[in-house]
């Protein structure tokens, strides 16, 4: 790897981990000691998806996933007492995951720390350069997509 260069893999893996950091304050940690930032991102898109039943492949679908991870997060998670899974009445096969009470308790901390926090990392930042950003965003991820079937 060439030092003089910036590389977008790295950038973004060094940024999320402060990000992480400073999400979980200690306050808040204590209450989620088991929970990884996968399981609270799975947890935010059930509690937020209420209003249907959400499955395995919503998951793989919302965080590029793959079937075997997110089988085993779901298992873990499980373990853990975050989720369970729950036969639907319109087919035997499916299982739809449903948050536990600790996960919903969990939840509620996790939607106002997110909201310190995303105001914290939009300081200084104008709506037009956020736009511009997640447009980039967006296509890093796409290009990344398209290059999984390349590797």
């Amino acid at each position: 790897m060439d030092s003089n260069k910036r590389y977008i893999g790295l950038e973004l893996s060094k940024t999320n981990n402060v990000i992480c950091r400073n999400l979980i304050n200690a306050d808040f940690k204590k209450e989620m000691d088991d929970l990884t930032g996968k399981n609270g991102w799975i947890i935010a898109y059930i509690a937020s998806h209420k209003d249907k039943e959400v499955f395995q492949r919503d998951i793989e679908e919302e965080f590029s996933i793959r079937r075997s991870t997110v089988s085993s997060i779901v298992q873990l998670m499980e373990k853990k007492g975050f989720v369970t899974r729950e036969s639907v009445d319109h087919d035997a096969r499916l299982k739809k995951l449903v948050l536990t009470p600790k996960a919903l308790e969990i939840y509620a901390h996790m939607v106002e720390q997110y909201k310190i926090s995303e105001e914290i990392m939009r300081r200084g930042i104008s709506f037009d350069e956020l736009e511009v950003f997640f447009g980039v965003l967006e296509k890093i991820r796409n290009n990344a997509l398209q290059g999984e079937s390349e590797c």
